[in-house]
């Protein structure tokens, strides 16, 4: 059985308003309970962040969907770490595929995102993943290396373990249509010894890999049963507490 503590974001994406944002952290609040060794975190709309970080309690942590790379200045629209830290955030998505493929998100402004947050003492989700014709194109594994390798550009051994990798094959999300168990097994244990590649063998035993691509409570236990899943990156199903609850309840097979 991995050490490696098991991780599962919930995802909000742009959903709720100021009441329903506040109910749905508190329903997360109350599934989560007491420490059950599974580190859960909700990535809140900008807007809601301290109405919702208010409710999440202390066993989930406050997480932004996005962030700038830069302190402060003229980037109308945009949001910097301090002002997430402000409202209590510890952690925030870096290069989510719909940054990338609906926002236009280059690797390497991705990847400026990803050191900027380290910098800040936030811990970093980085989201990799093919499109589908990318993997109809046999691609899956270049465009992973090539999105890890932008994400982590210039980020060190030390800064590595404040990283988690999510794994969100972009065909499968919102699609209802989901990748294998062993499929995803195949692609989390690539990025891994990718990852041993990149930095050593420690690393790549230590970094969490989630899988983000429409993880429910019906097949997340078969999902979390493969040796290289750590958890997962949930999006519809995180906007119910219940399913969500489910979803963390799966997570705990692997502590």
């Amino acid at each position: 059985m991995s050490t490696r503590k098991p991780f599962v974001g919930g995802n909000w994406k742009m959903n709720t308003d100021l009441n329903g944002a506040a109910e749905l952290a508190a329903g997360v609040a109350s599934a989560v309970g007491s420490d059950s060794g599974v580190e859960v975190a909700c990535y809140v709309p900008f807007p809601y962040l301290v109405s919702a970080g208010q409710k999440l309690g202390s066993n989930v942590r406050l997480g932004a969907q996005d962030v700038w790379t830069q302190d402060n200045g003229a980037f109308t629209g945009e949001v910097s770490t301090d002002m997430l830290k402000d409202c209590g955030v510890t952690t925030v998505l870096t290069g989510h595929s719909e940054r990338r493929h609906v926002i236009g998100e280059s690797d390497e402004l991705v990847g400026e995102k990803t050191r900027r947050a380290l910098i800040a003492g936030l811990q970093a989700v980085l989201c990799i993943g093919e499109t589908i014709e990318q993997r109809e194109a046999g691609e899956t594994d270049a465009v992973n290396e090539r999105q890890i390798r932008a994400g982590l550009d210039g980020v060190s051994a030390e800064d590595l373990k404040n990283v988690v990798l999510a794994y969100e094959p972009v065909w499968a999300i919102g699609t209802g249509k989901t990748a294998t168990p062993e499929d995803a097994q195949d692609a989390h244990k690539k990025i891994r010894a990718l990852i041993g590649s990149m930095y050593d063998e420690s690393a790549a035993g230590a970094i969490r890999i989630i899988y983000g691509g429409s993880m429910k409570p019906g097949n997340a236990p078969e999902l979390m049963a493969m040796d290289d899943i750590d958890g997962g990156l949930i999006g519809g199903a995180s906007l119910k507490a219940d399913d969500f609850g489910a979803i963390i309840e799966a997570a705990t097979s692997r502590v």
